[in-house]
């Protein structure tokens, strides 16, 4: 999951990451929160805007164990729509 905010400045884009207990144990949050900051890494340069805020949530069941090429997909989806 995905939210976004334009901040109305000019300044660098930021990125935050969370997941909550629901996700799992510490192992597998910390997991999930990796595969996040890696497709946001590969994404965000590409699709991101200066003067937003991301946030990218993990949910369970799905972050952890979702193949890695959907989940980028997913995020450039998601990306696509907000910047419309």
């Amino acid at each position: 999951m995905l939210q976004a905010r334009a901040r109305g400045d000019d300044a660098p884009m930021r990125v935050g990451y969370t997941c909550s207990k629901k996700l799992g144990n510490a192992v597998a949050r910390n997991r999930a929160k990796r595969r996040l900051r890696e497709i946001a890494r590969l994404t965000l340069p590409e699709l991101g805007r200066d003067g937003w805020d991301y946030v990218l949530v993990g949910r369970p069941k799905v972050t952890g164990t979702r193949e890695f090429s959907a989940l980028m997909n997913d995020l450039k989806v998601a990306l696509r729509q907000i910047h419309k």
